[in-house]
């Protein structure tokens, strides 16, 4: 059986990142001016890559054992990428040949001590962590209000044999940690938000913006999904001279290059 992932970022210096570390074959780089400033031949959508609806552009690497990856740049935010994650999924799955598995990627917001700088995520749950209500008593999640879901587990199998895969070895490789990640729509920018989102959510390691629309969409058409991200800074007081987005592209990178030797290659049994 062969297996076909989908990778959804928010950016297209992420997908940049991703792709860079994917050592499959695919059609010849094309620019892509919206990547910003990442070193290095940029590996965008080429005249062979797939158009989806929508405007959305995959870019395609097959594996020589025949296993497909493809990478979508799908916006910022749960719902923008929830949109295009759902397009991609139908579409696929309207050709005969439908995802086994979608991945949320990108660089995230890491809670300290539990997700250092540079280090790597591998979720647990995706958790929509600010979808329900605020009331005088407190926060009330979506399940609470009776109206529906704001957390995706992941399955176990599949959380175990990422972590499996960019366990310790070699030199370079990015610590990593296995962690709830949370889907917030604004970024938190204040110590306090960061102490209340880490008591509403014990245990999370992670914030970011589209993990929840990924798996929302994922979802909907019974296909497995994970969230990895990057750390490129702490979540909490907003300090752009201590964000380390180049280093957290290059775990990115990294991480998939690790990722392209097993789980992007053989299908979760």
């Amino acid at each position: 059986m062969t297996l076909r992932t989908l990778i959804v970022t928010a950016v297209a210096a992420e997908a940049d990142s991703v792709v860079r570390g994917l050592p499959f074959g695919g059609p010849e780089p094309g620019p892509h001016p919206e990547s910003g400033p990442v070193p290095g031949p940029r590996p965008g959508p080429g005249p062979l890559d797939p158009a989806l609806p929508g405007g959305y552009a995959l870019r395609r690497r097959r594996h020589p054992a025949g296993a497909v990856v493809d990478v979508l740049v799908g916006g910022v935010g749960p719902a923008s990428v929830a949109a295009a994650t759902a397009t991609a999924l139908a579409t696929a799955a309207s050709t005969g040949e439908p995802y086994g598995l979608v991945v949320s990627a990108g660089i995230a917001g890491g809670f300290q001590p539990l997700a250092p700088i540079g280090s790597v995520v591998v979720s647990d749950a995706i958790v929509a962590a600010d979808l329900g209500a605020r009331t005088p008593d407190g926060y009330l999640t979506v399940e609470e209000l009776g109206f529906g879901r704001s957390s995706h587990p992941v399955a176990q199998a599949l959380t175990r044999r990422v972590s499996g895969a960019l366990a310790p070895g070699e030199p370079g490789r990015p610590p990593h940690t296995v962690a709830p990640v949370l889907t917030v729509s604004t970024v938190t920018g204040t110590a306090g938000r960061a102490a209340e989102l880490a008591a509403l959510h014990p245990g999370a390691a992670a914030e970011a913006m589209e993990g929840f629309g990924v798996a929302e969409a994922a979802a909907a058409h019974g296909v497995p999904v994970v969230e990895i991200r990057a750390v490129s800074n702490a979540v909490g007081p907003r300090d752009r001279a201590a964000w380390r987005i180049g280093e957290a592209l290059e775990a990115l990178r990294c991480t998939f290059q690790l990722l392209s030797h097993s789980v992007l290659v053989e299908p979760l049994r």
